[in-house]
């Protein structure tokens, strides 16, 4: 090919962002809320929208598991009376009620671990900062499940 090189130009990021406030604004680490960088209308809007988006996807995805779960029951018992297979109800019933019994022992205690605890916390903190988008986050979500 010709002799003439390739120029490559280098974007320094941190030299960019000094000049571009937007850019800062945008990308920079805040530790405030949304509530002191964003309207209360940009607010709902932004968790109206990813709500939405978030309960539509949750509503999809749960037909889909449910229709999966419920077909492979159908066809395990399609298998089973046809012969394919021989299932061990009482063992199956067994297993479900052990199960059970475990769920109830776990549950009695109410007592979380140090790592649930702390993301729980963390989560109730972000909700009382940011109550407007929580709320149109939980408005969006709603309507996501719905439509």
């Amino acid at each position: 090919a010709g002799g003439k090189e390739d120029a490559f130009n280098v974007l320094d990021l941190a030299e960019y962002t000094k000049n571009r406030p937007w850019w800062r604004k945008i990308f920079a680490p805040s530790s405030g809320s949304s509530a002191e960088k964003y309207n209360v209308a940009t607010q709902l809007v932004i968790g109206g929208v990813t709500g939405w988006c978030t309960g539509f996807i949750f509503q999809k995805v749960g037909k889909l598991a449910a229709t999966a779960v419920g077909g492979g029951f159908f066809l395990l018992q399609i298998a089973n009376h046809t012969g394919y297979i021989k299932v061990d109800w009482k063992l199956v019933e067994r297993d479900v009620n052990k199960a059970k019994q475990q769920l109830k022992f776990h549950s009695s205690g109410n007592k979380m671990s140090p790592e649930v605890k702390s993301k729980v916390d963390e989560v109730i903190i972000f909700m009382k900062k940011n109550v407007i988008l929580t709320g149109g986050f939980a408005g969006g979500f709603l309507l996501g499940m719905a439509s």
